[in-house]
């Protein structure tokens, strides 16, 4: 294979050889078909390369065959004649190998030539690519039909045959019933969720063969009249019901003294039968056995099924084809139980009767296979109030019965106990009448009956009833109420509260429902009203018309015939004739083509006819010019094959009965109406110019009819009408005038272009896409526009005059052109009607874009939206999918190149040009304009982007001269680019771009230089998080799509954009809740919920982004977000969080909304999870240390350390699986210890895991021993900080104990987050020199107070600890441990590097000035505790502390704290929190503070307690009113 590909690439015979510099150009010298295989061949090795994959060999033979044809064309040796065969089996296989293959549709001449489409008019050109469409599709059919074994020849039989028809062979019933059963079979439409056939009716008996043993092996059945409608359905279903006949229960022995006879559900069974209506079965004969499923429900037990005709008329109804049905169904019912217990076993029993009372006899089908009856009874279903039956019967009653036959239905409870069942009379009866009061027959569809009510033997009697109304209808149309609950009387009988629905569907070719076309029909019976009839026939819908096509054309015909002697019906009788023949000339109805023929040829028998019919027509020829007559012989005009044909058919009938009598009158009739045709294609009139046939060629007659045609074209345009002759007309019209042989022709387009063009965008625009003529106006509208020169251009705009019509046709263009291009009207394969039109269409813009610079840009005259649309049009267009070239092979891309350039620069460039047109009145679209100007940034044409980003700073700029910022700008540019971004736009290089060419522009700018920058760094971070998104959002690891989903929504946090920031959270949430992480949704809900507030204020829009939350409030949606929060946490088992949250809410209800039905709601939740915590075991979940190690992870995680959250049981070789699972490529590192730089700059992976440990930060409300059951949540969960311990060798191993020199390395891990939180793992915080300093100093600090407090609670502990601790801070060589730091950080230089730790520093310093007065607490209480052994340590300790004290007090100031306190345990807290700075509380520390209420009651006595406390409790920032404000207020009251 490849051999034989390599050899399509040498040329064959002859090729030029250009060589310039270093690049080769073959110019063939061959065959332009053989340029075109090898041009394919190649471009199908590429993609059969891919489709090697999946082992198809269907593009193998397609190339094998290209390559043999090849081959023989090159030999040279094949007769003309082979040679013209063979072209013909390679451009057939090219195009359909390019249709199955997605690749372009290739569009040829006669000859199988490639068309030019430069030398190829745009009418011929869309007629060609709709010719070699239908062929490839035909194409594609053929192979379909011998994939599926079908006889070609047999398939284009069944394709014009006009009905089709399913054979069914019943083998057996295989089904345990115990009783005789009726087995009915019928064709269902599941999507419409309707029968669509008769039932086709087998009696089975119990034991177990037919009940008319002599159909056994013979039970057939042909369900008809299937037309290709039905072959179109999406699914057809084959349903098989079974209904028993027997007792009322199976398992009801004592069979003498039960009910029998009685019709009851048993069960259902369904095949799908699709593929065999298709024809796509290989085994016409074999044997489906399709399981039942038992039933006893109502609704699923349908009888509406159908037998051997399909429900309904066939879609050709022939002459002679007489059908005379109507379908009944019985819907289903509702009936009081009345004295029962229980409901009614219900059977309805269906007969037909006259108006006298006398039966109709034989005259009810209940399915095809089985003998007429008089009396039909329903299934009946047990003890159920509102049975639902969908059983269908069919009624053929004799046409002369009908105008007096009503349906009667009468309803009978039964019992399954024969003694009672025989007692059981008629309860009630219902009745609907066959033929309206107005003759026509009794309406299709659902009718809902009366129910009356009265003793059995007057319900017999018709005349008790046949006065009443029958329908709820028509009891309200003689002002009775239809709905009232208490019953009625009228006359004898009493309306019941019982409902009976029944539905009907006639499907008849004598009667008529219609009472226009029921006036006709009987025109005899009433001969005053025949002009009205016949006037009113032209408004019957075609549908019905043609169903009665034979008995109509009957009726006209005999109207003209039996009033020869006066003219008065002859025009209307023409006038219905020629309607008639329209409508089947018309596309719905063109398949009743035949039916018409048939008629003429066999069922015409009207004599002396031609006469009448050609005077009728030579009257309207003679008065063509009259006004109101041009409409009507117009329509004569298209009818004149068929009425030609009635002429000749009337005069053949006529000479075999009289022997060509009357034979010159004939002729004679016959020529003067050719005459007057000629007279009237002679004239000059504009009223005759649609039926003119002309040498259009010819310039001088061009001249004269090019006017009057373009006027008649628009009055029919402007009214819709004729559409489809209207397009064929104007199409040929501009076919002929892109001819280079036809004379000039500017002066005709001109013409058309002033009087047409307008017209035909309208009708476009107006046009829907599933027109079949869309395609057909596009391509005149196209090729108007591509006629037009530069002349006509300058031209337009004078046609309109006034300065409105100018923007209501720029208006309507922009508009137009913007829609097609957005929803092209071609297929995407028409790869070179689309390109054709995408050129005319950008001269066009770039034309109309000359006349907005002309005429509207400068002040008076300036239209905004008219530049708007131009904008949006433009972009529009060089954002088209169809011009995205990169999109496309390089063969194909090359093509485009050549022909047509790249359009998207051209129209790029004019964008750009009209853009800094605008002027002043550039600031009208900023911000409006940013989205569509991003969307064309973003196109990855390197020179367009460079010409166009600078349009960003023009908007910046002008935005900054008008209002002194550029917010708007940059609000719009952001919110668009996360959408364009996201959407599949920008990549590095546009990053790299847009930072250069705006920071170049915002430099040289004298006020823009450090506010642009800003922003366009702005940007570029939020680029490189969006394209990290992107690249990842499609990844199947949900894990790294959520770490890049908080990268982003951290971002829109950090620079305040709350929009963005919750769209991302409510992604993140959707990603947690598709795996389960409810927890973690519910965090992640919790950010939003903390944007809002508990107030009235009213809810923004971007605030509510889901449609679930219906909230005019932010308090209204915290609340239904509060709810959903508790939900997750629930479903998490996270039930302490859940009650947090619930408190706040309860406080809501019960003081805020009073809404105590919540509130009592949510504190039983709350009670069950109390309860909750203390009962459920919950699974405690293992963290794990992952460190990313190595160049070929994505930056977000390279390099770094994250803390992971196991799942539920998760063990630490699982997890490693998952993770190793995520990245195939990556190597397990067996060491915990931190990697080399060789490993993290190596381009390969390396995972370093291992299980780590958390530390228990207990809330400081447990204060005393707590359950284990409570405590062990805290475990695990609230957790920041983690440890992860191991042995470490230090010194020379030692042979007799191993242990002698085994250390243990304990490393701390603290995350940036607390575990759980909105991802399922964080990152681990790296802490800067800075920050190890403050907190070393603050660790220092609590270290010698809690010394302190510990001695001071106790005297008797030993005083060595302390003198240790004292003396390693005081000593001269260690100076309070901060010398290092002062000499890092207290440095000018260190100050100018990092300014934005100004703040650390002085908390640094702080700290320091605080350590003097806990140093000298301690000092003080080694004073007093020291033995005269130890006092010169101790004095020189002090003489050290003074030293020290000294030094700080005078560089970092004066630190007093109060020391008058008697102990307490409240006071062991306060002494840990009094010395801190206000501002500076750790939350643990506030916790504690919060805490210790005793401590308010104790200082009652000391101001200077309740001042420190006061100031303490001010700085408490986001302490809770109820606790921080409200301690504060007890405090100062105190003070």
């Amino acid at each position: 294979i490849a051999q034989k590909l390599c050899g399509c690439g040498t040329w064959g015979r002859g090729l030029v050889v250009t060589k310039v510099v270093q690049h080769e150009t073959v110019i063939p010298n061959e065959l332009p078909l053989i340029q075109e295989v090898t041009t394919t061949l190649r471009e199908w090795s590429i993609i059969w390369r891919q489709l090697y994959v999946v082992r198809t060999g269907h593009v193998r033979h397609m190339i094998y065959d290209l390559i043999e044809w090849r081959s023989q064309i090159l030999s040279g040796t094949l007769p003309q004649d082979e040679l013209k065969e063979l072209k013909k089996k390679v451009t057939a296989k090219i195009d359909y190998g390019n249709r199955i293959l997605d690749l372009d549709l290739v569009v040829r001449d006669e000859d199988g030539n490639i068309l030019d489409p430069e030398q190829t008019s745009t009418i011929s050109l869309f007629r060609a690519h709709e010719i070699a469409s239908k062929q490839v599709e035909e194409r594609l059919q053929e192979e379909k039909s011998q994939k599926q074994n079908i006889d070609i020849n047999r398939q284009a039989k069944f394709a014009a045959t006009p009905s089709f028809a399913l054979f069914v062979n019943l083998k057996n019933v295989v089904c345990k019933i115990g009783e005789d059963a009726e087995v009915l079979m019928s064709l269902y439409d599941p999507l419409e969720s309707k029968f669509i056939s008769e039932n086709y009716l087998v009696r089975w008996s119990s034991c177990g063969l037919p009940k008319d043993i002599d159909r056994l092996h013979n039970l057939r059945a042909v369900f008809t009249d299937l037309g290709s409608k039905d072959l179109k359905r999406e699914k057809i279903s084959f349903v098989c019901q079974i209904v028993r006949v027997g007792r009322m229960e199976l398992r009801d022995n004592n069979t003498r003294k039960l009910t029998s006879g009685l019709r009851r559900p048993f069960g259902v069974a369904v095949m799908d039968v699709t593929d065999i209506i298709n024809g796509k079965v290989d085994d016409e004969d074999k044997q489906h056995f399709i399981p039942f499923q038992p039933k006893e429900f109502p609704h699923l037990v349908d009888r509406s099924t159908a037998v051997a005709r399909k429900m309904g008329f066939p879609e050709i109804i022939m002459p002679g084809d007489v059908r005379n049905d109507i379908y009944v169904t019985l819907v289903q019912g509702d009936f009081d139980k009345g004295s029962k217990t229980t409901a009614k076993n219900v059977e309805v029993t269906v007969s037909v009767y006259d108006e006298d009372g006398k039966r109709l006899e034989s005259v009810i089908f209940p399915g095809a296979g089985d003998e007429a009856i008089s009396e039909y009874k329903s299934v009946i279903y047990y003890q159920v109030k509102q049975p639902r039956w969908f059983e269908t019967v069919k009624v053929a009653i004799p046409i002369e019965d009908v105008n007096r036959s009503h349906l009667r239905f009468t309803f009978r409870h039964r019992s399954s106990q024969d003694s009672k069942d025989k007692s059981e009379k008629i309860f009630a009866l219902a009745f609907v009448k066959l033929m309206r009061y107005d003759g026509t027959t009794l309406r299709d569809g659902e009718h809902d009956l009366i129910v009356y009510k009265a003793e059995a033997k007057k319900l017999e009697d018709a005349s008790t009833y046949l006065s009443l109304p029958s329908t709820k209808i028509e009891l309200e149309e003689k002002g009775h109420s239809a709905t009232g609950k208490s019953m009625q009387n009228l006359g004898s009988c009493t309306i019941s509260k019982d409902s009976f629905q029944i539905s009907t569907l006639v499907c008849s070719t004598k009667l008529t429902q219609n009472v226009d076309l029921l006036g006709l029909l009987k025109w005899r019976s009433n001969t005053s009203l025949l002009h009205q009839n016949l006037k009113q026939l032209m408004k019957v819908d075609g549908g019905e018309v043609v169903k009665f096509l034979q008995d109509t054309l009957d009726a006209l015909f005999n109207i003209m015939m039996e009033n020869s002697e006066s003219e008065t019906f002859d025009t209307l009788v023409f006038d219905a004739l020629v309607f008639i023949i329209g409508l089947i000339a018309d596309r719905k109805f063109q398949h009743f083509n035949p039916v018409l023929e048939t008629y003429i040829k066999k069922h015409f028998s009207a004599t002396l006819l031609e006469l009448e019919l050609t005077k009728v027509l030579k009257t309207y020829v003679d008065n063509a010019e009259k006004c109101g007559i041009t409409d009507q012989l117009f329509k004569a005009m298209k009818a004149l094959e068929y009425i030609f044909k009635f002429i000749v058919r009337s005069r053949i009938l006529f000479n075999q009965l009289y022997e060509n009598k009357g034979e010159a009158d004939f002729r004679e009739s016959l020529l003067q109406l050719f005459k007057s045709i000629n007279e009237m294609m002679s004239s000059n009139s504009d009223q005759t110019v649609i039926v003119k046939v002309c040498a259009f060629h010819i310039p001088n007659c061009r001249e004269i009819l090019l006017p009057t045609m373009t006027d008649q074209l628009k009055y029919h345009l402007e009214r819709q009408e004729d559409l489809e002759a209207c397009c064929q007309l104007l199409s040929n019209i501009l076919e002929v005038l892109y001819k280079k042989d036809v004379g000039p022709t500017q002066r005709h387009v001109q013409i058309i272009m002033e009087n047409l063009l307008r017209t035909v965008n309208r009708t476009v625009i107006s046009m829907g896409r599933d027109s079949e003529l869309i395609g057909s106006f596009v391509a005149c509208m196209t090729a108007i526009l591509r006629q037009m020169e530069d002349y006509h251009y300058a031209h337009l705009i004078k046609t309109f005059g006034k300065m409105r019509s100018d923007v209501d046709f720029l208006m309507e263009t922009f508009i137009m052109f913007k829609n097609l291009i957005g929803k092209n009207v071609y297929p995407f394969d028409w790869v070179i009607m689309n390109m054709m039109q995408n050129k005319v269409f950008l001269r066009a813009i770039n034309q109309y874009a000359d006349m907005l610079n002309k005429k509207f840009l400068d002040q008076t005259n300036f239209e905004l939206q008219l530049w708007n649309n131009y904008f949006h049009l433009a972009v529009a267009f060089l954002t088209q999918e169809s011009l995205q070239l990169e999109n496309f092979s390089s063969a194909k891309r090359a093509k485009i190149l050549n022909k047509y350039g790249d359009m998207r620069r051209q129209i790029g460039f004019e964008i750009r040009d009209m853009w800094y047109n605008l002027g002043q009145h550039k600031i009208k679209f900023i911000p409006e304009m940013v989205g569509p100007i991003l969307e064309m940034t973003l196109i990855p044409e390197t020179e367009l982007r460079k010409a166009t980003i600078p349009i960003f700073f023009d908007m910046m700029q002008c935005e900054f001269h008008s209002t002194r910022s550029f917010q708007r700008f940059e609000n719009e540019i952001i919110t668009k680019l996360d959408h364009e971004v996201e959407g599949g736009r920008g990549d590095e290089q546009y990053k790299v771009l847009f930072d250069k060419i705006l920071l170049e522009h915002c430099r040289k700018h004298k006020y823009l230089a450090k506010s642009g920058e800003t922003f366009v760094k702005l940007v570029v971070r939020l680029m490189e998080r969006l394209l990290d998104y992107r690249t990842i959002m499609h990844d199947e690891n949900k894990e790294n799509r959520m770490s890049c989903t908080v990268n982003v929504l951290n971002f829109y946090k950090e620079i305040e954009r709350e929009e963005m920031y919750i769209r991302y959270l409510y992604k993140l949430c959707d990603l947690h809740k598709e795996c389960d992480n409810y927890t973690e949704a519910a965090y992640t809900l919790l950010l939003h919920a903390k944007l809002l507030k508990w107030s009235e204020e009213a809810c923004a829009a971007h605030l509510t982004q889901r449609d679930g939350y219906q909230a005019a409030t932010q308090g209204q949606l915290k609340d239904q977000l509060y709810q959903e929060i508790i939900h997750y946490f629930d479903k998490g088992k996270m039930w302490e969080e859940a009650i947090a949250l619930g408190k706040e809410l309860a406080e809501q209800y019960e003081n805020e909304m009073f809404d105590y039905e919540q509130l009592s709601e949510l504190l039983r939740k709350q009670a069950q999870f109390y309860e909750n915590i203390v009962k459920v075991i919950r699974p405690k979940p293992d963290y794990f240390a992952v460190g990313y190690y190595g160049q070929g992870f994505p930056t977000f995680i390279r390099n770094k350390v994250f803390i992971y959250r196991g799942k539920e049981y998760e063990r630490r070789e699982d997890f490693e699986a998952r993770l190793l699972t995520q990245f195939p490529n990556a190597e397990k590192m067996k060491t915990t210890s931190p990697p080399g730089d060789d490993i993290k700059t190596s381009s390969g992976q390396y995972i370093q895991c291992f299980t780590v440990k958390p530390k228990l930060d207990l809330p400081s409300k447990f204060h005393r021993p707590v359950s284990e059951q409570i405590v062990s949540f805290y475990r695990v969960n609230e957790v920041q900080r983690f440890e992860y311990s191991r042995p470490v060798r230090k010194g020379e191993k030692n042979p007799d104990n191993e242990f002698a020199n085994m250390w243990i390395e304990r490393t701390i891990y603290v995350t940036a987050y607390k575990l759980p939180g909105i991802l399922r793992w964080f990152e681990v915080k790296s802490i800067s020199p800075l920050e190890n300093a403050i907190e070393t100093m603050q660790l220092t600090n609590d270290k010698i107070n809690n010394m302190v407090q510990q001695h001071l609670n106790d005297p008797n502990l030993p005083i060595n600890p302390l003198s240790m601790l004292l003396n390693g801070i005081v000593d001269p060589a260690v100076m309070g441990g901060f010398a290092n730091y002062e000499k890092a950080f207290f440095t000018e230089k260190y100050m100018h590097e990092h300014p934005e730790d100004h703040d650390k520093i002085e908390k640094l310093k702080d700290l320091i000035a605080w350590q003097i007065p806990f140093l000298a607490e301690g000092i003080r209480i080694h004073g007093e505790k020291v033995t005269e052994a130890l006092r010169p340590f101790h004095e020189r300790m002090e003489a050290c502390f003074r030293q020290l004290k000294d030094k700080v007090e005078k560089q970092y100031g004066v630190r007093a704290i109060v020391s008058s306190l008697p102990v307490s345990p409240s006071h062991n807290i306060w002494n840990s929190l009094k010395f801190q700075k206000p501002g500076c509380f750790h939350f643990q520390a506030q916790e504690q503070f919060l805490n210790c209420s005793s401590l308010f009651l104790e200082s009652q006595d000391n101001p200077s307690v309740l001042k420190d406390l006061a100031e303490c409790h001010l700085c408490l920032g986001g302490i809770p009113v109820g606790q921080g404000g409200l301690c504060c207020s007890v405090v100062l009251i105190l003070h």
